[in-house]
């Protein structure tokens, strides 16, 4: 890709097509205008789609950067922002309802979540998995619900993933995980079912570096860009069993052994304006 992204006008017609087609809740054919050519780029049409959507940030999913493409993007992983009203909670024994772009992208994805206790220091832009541990609250079982209004946004690669709050369309927050800190990696197993077929297992030991790695690159990732994390925000650490790719009235369970089960469903999504 030849051009280069670094006209603001250029971000904000980018980010104002995604924002209005998930405010519709209709789906775009393709990507609205030229792809960024970098990972800073992608986060400029991020930032001023965070800035225009109706919607506080209550949290910050990530994705992992295909192998091929560390090199060429600088970067293992990507963020975006998970907004207020999409995040859920899920209650033993039931079913929890959430929104997909009819015509557009939806996968569930098992995911272990920290909630932020406090607010991160001021100015702190570099981060270690000690700094990432102070801020913690609670960590959590969860759903990340990937969702896009681009049916093809995984295809077309990271940059258009960043540039589309990070292909996040909510989470459901689940049981919570006790003593988290003493807790073996590999002891923090789930597995993902689809109708009742088993897609997927996985454990936490198989994020690489770990779910405190997530952690602390969301964290120093957020602080260069001015949107430090703040206490009671949702981080997610990375799809668990992988990302699972689903459609409306398709119900998922995600079962955490010894701690739970999340069971969730996917309707069409109805327009926010």
């Amino acid at each position: 890709m030849e051009a280069v992204l670094t006209s603001n006008s250029v971000a904000e017609a980018i980010a104002n097509e995604f924002v209005s087609a998930r405010l519709k809740a209709v789906a775009l054919s393709g990507f609205p205008g030229t792809l960024p050519a970098t990972l800073d780029a992608a986060y400029a049409v991020q930032d001023v789609a965070i800035k225009i959507f109706p919607d506080e940030v209550a949290g910050w999913k990530i994705g992992k950067i295909p192998a091929d493409l560390v090199g060429p993007l600088g970067s293992k992983s990507v963020s975006g922002p998970v907004f207020r009203k999409d995040v859920r909670y899920a209650a033993p024994g039931g079913t929890v309802e959430y929104g997909q772009f009819v015509g557009g992208f939806a996968a569930v994805e098992a995911e272990y979540m920290f909630e932020i206790g406090e607010d991160a220091p001021a100015g702190k832009t570099v981060w270690t998995t000690a700094d990432a541990i102070a801020v913690v609250k609670r960590m959590v079982c969860g759903v990340e619900m990937a969702g896009s209004p681009l049916a093809t946004i995984n295809k077309i690669g990271p940059l258009c993933v960043v540039s589309d709050f990070g292909n996040n369309n909510g989470i459901i927050v689940g049981p919570e995980i006790p003593n988290w800190r003493d807790r073996v990696l590999t002891e923090l197993t789930c597995e993902t079912f689809i109708n009742g077929k088993s897609v997927g297992t996985g454990m936490a030991a198989n994020v690489p570096g770990g779910p405190l790695e997530s952690l602390r690159f969301v964290a120093e990732l957020c602080a260069k860009r001015g949107l430090p994390l703040k206490a009671g925000m949702m981080i997610t650490t990375g799809a668990i069993t992988g990302v699972h790719d689903i459609n409306p009235g398709e119900m998922a369970r995600i079962e955490f052994k010894g701690l739970g089960a999340i069971q969730c469903v996917g309707v069409p999504m109805k327009p926010r304006v």
